[in-house]
Order: C-alpha cells, then sequence, then structure tokens
C-alpha cells in the first residue's frame, strides 16, 4: 500500500476543474515532486493533502489512514510556504519552538529537540537572532526547522526556494535533498521549476490542466516523456512532423519532411501506432551535432552559456528554427546538421 494515496481526487473552483479525477500514489521515504506550470493545480493538490481544502471527490489517504474530514491541525503532515511565514517578533529558537509549546511539551524535553533541530538544519549558535537578521537561506532553513521538529510523517513544500536567488536557491536544493536522505521523511515538492524538480525528486508528477499526465523518475521523464506537453515542459526539444511508411522488425521507418526517410527503433514508440499515422518526432538540442550530418544549414543566432553554446540553425522547408546545444565554437559557414536516429523520441500525434 502507498504511503501517500489519492484516489480520483476532484477540486472545483465554479466551472474550472483545478483537480480533475487526480491518481497518485507516493511510497514511504520517498522525494516526490509535483511539477507543472502556474495554475495546474498542484497548490490546490497540496492543499487537499494538507487539509487546507477538501476534495468535492475522491480520498485522500496517509499512512493507511483515510484523510477526509480530518482538519490540518490533526494530519501527520506540515508544510512550507514560499514566503517562510516565519514570526517576526519571535526569534529563531522561538519560531522553532512554538508548535512543540503548542503541544505542551515540558522545557527540557523542548529544549533539546529545538536544539537537535537547529543543529540537523545548521543553524547552531543563531537560537537568539530575530528574523530580520538573518539571510534568506537562513529564513528558509528556520522554516524548515519549525516544520521537522514536529516530526510529521510527511512534509509538504509549496514552491520553498522560489523567493531564494539561483547560487542560494542550488544550494538549498542539495541541502534539502540531503536533509530528506538523512530523515527519511516522506518530502512532496510543488514547484514550478523543471530543474529543480528533476534534480531532487525521485519521482515527477507533471501537472497540467487539473490532471497528471505522467509520473516518472527524472530521467525517464527527459529521456521518454509520453506526449508533446510533457515533452515541451521539460527542458529544450525540437519537434519535426512524421508519417509512418513501413515497419519492419525493431525497426519504424517514417517520413520526417525536409530531414526524409528515418529508421527510428521500435522501442522508441511508446504508444499504438500504424501505417500512414501521422506522429511527432522529438530530438533534444544535445543530441544534434553541427558536422558531420546530411541536413544543410544556417546558424542564425548563437549564446554562449559557458561549457556549451545554443544555436538556433535555419534548415530549408522549415519554419522555425533547429535549437542544438554544442560545446565547443559553431565550425564557419553553413553547418551540416547529424544525428543518431534511435535519439529520437516518437510522441502521438496531437497528444
Amino acid at each position: 500500500m502507498a504511503f501517500l494515496s489519492v484516489q480520483k481526487v476532484s477540486k472545483r473552483f465554479a466551472t474550472l476543474a483545478a483537480a480533475d479525477a487526480v491518481d497518485l500514489e507516493v511510497p514511504q521515504g520517498a522525494f516526490f515532486a509535483l511539477l507543472g506550470p502556474s495554475g495546474c493545480g498542484k497548490t490546490t493538490l497540496l492543499r487537499m493533502i494538507a487539509g487546507f481544502a477538501e476534495p468535492d471527490e475522491g480520498i485522500i489517504t496517509i499512512d493507511g489512514a483515510v484523510m477526509n474530514g480530518v482538519p490540518a491541525n490533526k494530519r501527520p503532515t506540515n508544510m512550507v510556504f514560499q514566503n517562510y511565514a516565519i514570526f517576526p517578533h519571535l526569534n529563531v529558537f522561538d519560531n522553532v519552538a512554538y508548535g512543540l509549546r503548542k503541544e505542551g511539551l515540558g522545557r527540557q524535553a523542548l529544549r533539546a529537540r529545538v536544539e537537535a533541530m537547529l543543529g540537523t538544519v545548521r543553524l547552531e549558535g543563531l537560537d537568539g537572532r530575530r528574523s530580520d537578521e538573518l539571510s534568506g537561506g537562513q529564513r528558509q532553513r528556520v522554516a524548515l526547522a519549525r516544520a521537522l521538529v514536529r516530526r510529521p510523517k510527511l512534509l509538504l513544500l509549496d514552491e520553498p526556494l522560489g523567493a531564494l536567488d539561483k547560487r542560494l536557491r542550488e544550494a538549498m536544493q542539495v541541502e534539502l535533498r540531503g536533509l530528506q536522505k538523512s530523515l527519511g521523511i516522506t518530502f512532496l515538492l510543488v514547484t514550478h521549476d523543471q530543474e529543480e524538480a528533476l534534480s531532487m525528486a525521485d519521482q515527477v508528477a507533471v501537472m497540467s490542466g487539473g490532471r497528471i499526465l505522467q509520473i516518472a523518475s527524472p530521467r525517464a521523464l527527459y529521456e521518454r516523456p509520453n506526449c508533446r506537453e510533457v515533452a515541451d515542459f521539460i527542458g529544450e526539444i525540437n519537434f519535426f512532423h512524421a508519417t509512418v511508411k513501413s515497419v519492419e522488425g525493431e525497426t519504424v521507418t517514417a517520413n520526417a519532411g525536409v530531414l526524409g526517410l528515418l529508421s527510428i527503433p521500435k522501442p522508441n514508440f511508446g504508444f499504438g501506432f500504424a501505417l500512414g499515422d501521422h506522429i511527432l518526432l522529438a530530438l533534444r538540442p544535445e543530441r544534434i551535432t553541427l558536422e558531420g550530418g546530411t541536413v544543410a544549414g544556417e546558424i542564425t543566432a548563437a549564446s554562449f552559456l559557458g561549457e556549451r553554446s545554443h544555436y538556433q540553425v535555419r534548415i530549408a522547408g522549415r519554419g522555425e528554427p533547429v535549437f542544438v546545444a554544442a560545446s565547443g565554437p559553431a565550425p564557419p559557414g553553413a553547418v551540416m546538421l547529424g544525428w543518431n536516429p534511435a535519439d529520437m523520441i516518437a510522441l502521438p500525434f496531437g497528444a
């Protein structure tokens, strides 16, 4: 049985289905992420799991217990918000101790629990500081410590790093991942940041329009998305229209127009198809080379990004550029794009 189970959960606001018959299972001890653009329903789903909103339909269980109708303060969960929501009039120690005092914990036991948690999140020696004397990363650690000190079975994180600058956000991603592994608590993260989800989570559910499109490991989402929307949301990618021409054993031949006839391994098709079907072929920019290929093109824009440079290449007969990510400088003049057809992801057209 899954530690967190969401079964056919729906939530509507007037005519908008913020969650539409969502099914989700999260194993115990996992770092799980809900990923999607603003308005996709991920925060609504998180709020229903936390008890801040009730589903119109469906059942939510945590550790085998049905949570429907259980108030937020009675659930084995705690939440960390994007704006931290720490009390500005309390120092670090009192912020972290707040929930324990509400539980009536004794003074010595309370101090021991708080000091141990401050050590866990690397805030030793800062217990007397006020929130306005802390950096953004330190305030985030206070919010984490306050949520974790009550030993929840499930920690809910609602865009917890969104207010931090890029460097601090990346550092906190590493810290959060390490903290989750050391504590063994189940983490459920909501984010619109694909890099954040892919770098931190064991499993990711991609949401859109109140529905879950795909649940998979970060690598599987990147290398084997199940539809155009997931492929387009997870990193940069090129799409080519094609038609299935023949199937011989484990090889599918497709006519990709300006790219000509391509031989695609049958395992790259994660859906049923027939001869003559219109499909999409997707190809990541880093899988394309600028030399030694068979498709002539011309670089129209370039961006230097450290180890790699990103190029936009115009090819005859295609209205939009082909995006290429390559190391080293681009060859002068015209380029000849090349790639391995086995790197192309086949997707159903219109999905």
